[in-house]
């Protein structure tokens, strides 16, 4: 199990990493997070929903996918409260209280998805969730040692040095655990570290020594590494070529979900993508994207108190496009009706009124993977995939002429002036042919030859090389970190 000292310390990044070194030596290999909190999930193919760092770890293992590669997401909805998914499906909303009181009985879920995976694979690479030495969290941990206790794991803890006060960091969490959780750490990895590491050795004695655990690797700073984010939205923007670059501009909203459908914009060469903060006005761009969010309500509000919904309408006035997923298509319409509470207090929103179209929450979530074809006026069909993660239904004439074709349904809706554009397809931008023809539409001319699932193929085999290059493996597979 990889244990961090922060959230964002590694873990992810370093589970990704092993999953791909271990699969290249042929070695049967899945990844578990018994418990993720995030807005970013993914579709598995059983029809469920886990966190999105389990889902790029499968395909790292060279897996599809599975509920039981994460039995418990929690998505925030409010500061104090979450939708519980258990198995992939939700059981409904908990404030904090309520779920660190129904904790235990979700313990019972995770130690059977983990005995399945371990039953079926030669190794289980786990990981944790934020840091094992939140002293408020112990009580009903499932997420960190409290699982690693019930499963009878072995735990390495891994730090950011680029953060700061790496030491500090690993021999104060250290410091925190119980005697019986200190023994189960069998070791130490530092993430992200520029410069000499002859400069850093002094230190990794003193670790050592003051704490009797291995420093079993260094992994070196990655410049331009791209793995998709399990929840921070990522603001690095790739060096710009060429004389025409199209402006994008995505507003952050309060309860912002599934931002990786950014991730291939981001990382085109021919596309400046600017995220927009709370406070901050919509800079003239080409293109603004309303993303996903998992409370569409709340965030209405939140758009119209930053007056985003001004700089929107003074945006198409001059021309712009503007594109609304998930959430955000269902902003464009007339108003989000949701009588049964189900992302919130119960009541109706005046929307965006740019579509016709309405929407009501409902209690049964959407959740597929989709394939099929998207056909713009005046251009070509072309392939498009992704997949549905909504609760809300979605009717009105707007809907009458759809613009992709689905194996079982239909989708993508276009204003009468061809200027907005509305579809519920997470990962739109992830097929080449689809992600040019949108572009295209938002007006690029000179389009970029961009392979997106070869980048992110790169930052796995990016990270797995950094994993074989700095940690034994060998020593690692054959148990002699582990007493």
């Amino acid at each position: 199990m990889v244990q961090g000292t922060t959230s964002d310390a590694g873990k992810s990044a370093l589970v990704t990493g092993l999953c791909r070194a271990f699969s290249r030596r042929g070695i049967s290999v899945a990844p578990f997070k018994p418990q993720n909190m995030a807005l970013n999930s993914a579709v598995t193919e059983d029809g469920g929903e886990i966190g999105r760092a389990q889902a790029l770890q499968a395909l790292a293992a060279g897996l599809e996918p599975h509920t039981d590669m994460n039995p418990v997401l929690l998505k925030p909805n409010s500061d104090i409260g979450a939708q519980v998914i258990v198995n992939g499906r939700s059981i409904g909303d908990m404030n904090a209280q309520t779920y660190h009181e129904y904790k235990p009985r979700l313990l019972e879920s995770v130690l059977q998805s983990w005995q399945r995976l371990t039953d079926q694979y030669h190794f289980v690479l786990v990981e944790g969730a934020g840091s094992p030495a939140e002293i408020n969290l112990r009580d009903r941990d499932i997420a960190n040692m409290g699982f690693a206790e019930a499963a009878d794991c072995p735990v390495i803890i891994v730090a950011d040095i680029d953060k700061g006060g790496v030491f500090a960091h690993l021999y104060g969490t250290l410091a925190l655990l119980s005697e019986s959780e200190q023994n189960r750490v069998t070791g130490f990895a530092i993430n992200r570290f520029r410069g000499d590491i002859k400069l850093l050795e002094s230190g990794l004695d003193w670790l050592e020594n003051k704490t009797g655990k291995p420093v079993l690797g260094v992994l070196p700073y990655l410049h331009g590494l791209h793995l998709e984010a399990e929840d921070t939205i990522e603001s690095q923007q790739v060096s710009q070529n060429g004389d025409e670059v199209l402006q994008i501009a995505v507003p952050i909203l309060t309860r912002t979900s599934n931002h990786t459908d950014f991730d291939p914009l981001r990382l085109r060469p021919d596309v400046e993508i600017h995220f927009v903060r709370k406070g901050e006005s919509i800079p003239p761009v080409d293109l603004i994207i309303i993303p996903g969010t998992k409370n569409t309500r709340t965030d209405l509000a939140f758009l119209h108190e930053n007056q985003w919904d001004k700089d929107i309408l003074r945006h198409l006035r001059y021309g712009g496009k503007l594109m609304g997923i998930c959430g955000g298509y269902q902003m464009l319409g007339n108003a989000v009706h949701d009588p049964k509470g189900i992302e919130g207090d119960a009541g109706s929103t005046k929307g965006l009124g740019l579509l016709e179209l309405e929407t009501t929450m409902d209690a049964q979530k959407q959740l597929k993977r989709v394939a099929g074809s998207l056909s713009l006026p005046d251009r070509e069909a072309v392939r498009v995939t992704g997949y549905e993660i909504h609760a809300g239904i979605t009717s009105g004439l707007a809907l009458e002429n759809p613009l992709i074709h689905l194996e079982e349904e239909v989708d993508g809706v276009l204003s009468e002036d061809q200027q907005i554009f509305g579809t519920y397809l997470h990962g739109i931008f992830e097929t080449t042919e689809a992600c040019n023809a949108l572009l295209s539409w938002a007006g690029l001319k000179q389009l970029a030859t961009v392979d997106y699932a070869g980048l992110r193929e790169e930052g796995i085999n990016r990270m797995a090389d950094a994993v074989e290059q700095n940690i034994d493996l060998d020593k690692l597979m054959s148990g002699t970190f582990f007493k």
